[in-house]
């Protein structure tokens, strides 16, 4: 398995950012569908997720810092 280290300035709010496109998809659904339907509730739903994904995102990212400044070093 290949793996591409990014440093983290680059890694961490990339992934930051697609995990936070669960909410521009609750507020579509929500203005497509309204608010009774399920297909906006699910995407509520996923937005009530997206803290606390984002919380272990962030702790990894700072936990694997080493490892992209070695393979920077490396270079």
């Amino acid at each position: 398995m290949a793996v591409s280290l990014k440093p983290p300035i680059i890694a961490c709010p990339s992934a930051l950012i697609s995990v936070s496109n669960f909410f521009e998809l609750a507020v579509a659904a929500t203005s497509l569908f309204g608010f009774e339907s399920g297909a906006a509730m699910a995407t509520v739903v996923g937005v009530l997720i997206e803290v606390p994904v984002m919380l272990p995102v962030v702790k990894v990212v700072n936990a694997s810092k080493d490892w992209y400044e070695r393979a920077e070093s490396r270079k």
